[in-house]
């Protein structure tokens, strides 16, 4: 207002809708599509005004947010214990029937070595030489083709005016943590299989395996799924937050 700065005047320079620029004015926060774009919004509209950003949005933080329920959830309970497997002992049953088996034989033996004088002289019988160079079928080779992984893709974000950035990898680790991009400036080149990306306006280009993507039109923050071998996927749900 001391500037005396029309809101459509906001709204076209920082693609944010006037609805969501008065919500911020006023705190109307539960009009605003999330905490994660209640930050994006925050810095834009506060860069637009010459303010301190980082300030407004850790006073946000402080005053408003609250801790995530994945942040209240302690780590070791996503570990499971491995059972051990233990082998299975010996009933007495297998023993007796074990024990019974080797007295048959040993009373077979016995009655075997004692009728070795009545049998006649057994005939000698030439063996038959076996072939100890006998070549081994060589084996087949596993297809590459299903052991191949796919190729990790080269992702860099160029921006053509200034432009919020957060994109996360396939863990969902910040690799572009929250950074507002001003025109010309670029990311470094990022190599992976899965990423996910937000853009605050449309103001940037993606540029994949050496191909460059233009990012929609919108007045909300837009979402990318970015696999290797397939085309920049547009998401609405499921945004990289950068939290």
């Amino acid at each position: 207002m001391r500037r005396r700065i029309d809101m459509a005047d906001v709204e076209a320079a920082t693609k944010i809708r006037a609805k969501y620029l008065r919500a911020l004015e006023s705190e109307e926060w539960e009009l605003l599509p999330g905490p994660t774009f209640v930050k994006t919004f925050l810095r834009t509209y506060a860069e637009y005004l010459d303010l301190d950003a980082r300030l407004l949005v850790e006073e946000y933080k402080q005053r408003f947010e609250r801790p995530a329920g994945v942040e209240l959830t302690p780590l070791n309970l996503r570990s499971q214990r491995r059972r051990r497997r233990v082998a299975p002992r010996i009933g007495p049953g297998i023993v007796i029937l074990v024990g019974i088996i080797a007295l048959l034989g040993a009373l077979y033996a016995l009655g075997s070595f004692g009728n070795d004088d009545e049998k006649p002289p057994a005939t000698e019988v030439e063996a038959t030489p076996t072939p100890e160079n006998k070549k081994k079928a060589p084996k087949k080779k596993a297809s590459g083709g299903s052991n191949q992984r796919a190729k990790a893709m080269r992702v860099q974000i160029s921006a053509t005016g200034q432009v919020y950035v957060c994109m996360e990898d396939s863990r969902g680790r910040a690799v572009v943590d929250q950074r507002t991009l001003e025109a010309g400036e670029k990311t470094r080149t990022f190599r992976g299989r899965r990423f996910k990306v937000t853009f605050g306006t449309a103001s940037a280009r993606l540029r994949v395996n050496g191909r460059t993507y233009r990012i929609a039109s919108s007045r909300d923050p837009v979402g990318y799924d970015l696999r290797s071998g397939s085309r920049p996927k547009r998401i609405t749900t499921g945004l990289a937050t950068c939290t």
